[in-house]
């Protein structure tokens, strides 16, 4: 799931941008409220991180075109200002949640998920494939009845393989919605990712669920022998 942080604060962006990485979403970050506002209109991502107080557009300006354009991804501002009409103004002009700063990470976690369930374009909380189970809400992996270990990165590529089971995913598909737009490095990593979730979901059941379509990209199928 791709993210977008709008924080004027490098060092928090950075903090946040570190610490949303390590849970599995792909994040992209600006740095003032024109560059946020190009990167929301112009991208598909599942929530905005937005700071009120920024260089170039105020956040509720930002915000306030987002929903004027008619984009719906869902927003959570975050602000060091802390008072009701500067959080009644938010949510007037579109915020979808609000967060004063300074905050615990462990709750602005919390609110990211709370809009990614409700929010934008609905996607079922769990994915079945077969015998496999991928759970979006609880970002947890199992075959039949056996749970199945996988890293934060590991389990955002079967994520975006099941939500489109049975169709072939490119591999460049694959890299826009798990790493970040900064990325630079071989997309290569993509086959080594994918044959660490074959280690996984698939030697230890004797089955094959991930296939590779030569030329084309990958797909997630039921599994058989």
């Amino acid at each position: 799931m791709r993210l977008l942080v709008v924080e004027d604060e490098r060092e928090l962006a950075e903090s946040l941008r570190r610490g949303l990485i390590a849970e599995g979403y792909s994040v992209d970050v600006a740095h003032d409220g024109s560059a946020g506002l190009e990167y929301a209109m112009g991208d598909d991502y599942q929530a905005v991180i937005l700071d009120l107080m920024l260089p170039r557009m105020n956040g509720f300006q930002v915000c306030a075109r987002l929903r004027e354009s008619g984009v719906g991804t869902p927003v959570l501002v975050l602000t060091a200002k802390d008072g009701e009409y500067d959080e009644a103004e938010a949510l007037d002009t579109g915020a979808d949640d609000y967060l004063t700063k300074p905050f615990s990470y462990v709750v602005l976690l919390a609110r990211v998920r709370a809009l990614l369930r409700r929010g934008g374009e609905p996607r079922p909380a769990l994915l079945k494939v077969g015998e496999l189970v991928v759970d979006q809400t609880q970002r947890r992996c199992s075959r039949g009845t056996t749970p199945v270990a996988l890293t934060a990165k590991q389990f955002s590529v079967l994520a975006c393989l099941a939500r489109r089971a049975n169709a072939v995913v490119s591999k460049l598909d694959i890299l826009d919605e798990v790493w970040d737009a900064a990325y630079d490095g071989d997309p290569n990593i993509v086959e080594v990712y994918i044959r660490a979730l074959r280690r996984s979901i698939d030697v230890p059941f004797g089955v094959r669920s991930i296939e590779t379509v030569r030329g084309e990209g990958y797909r997630l199928v039921g599994g058989h022998a």
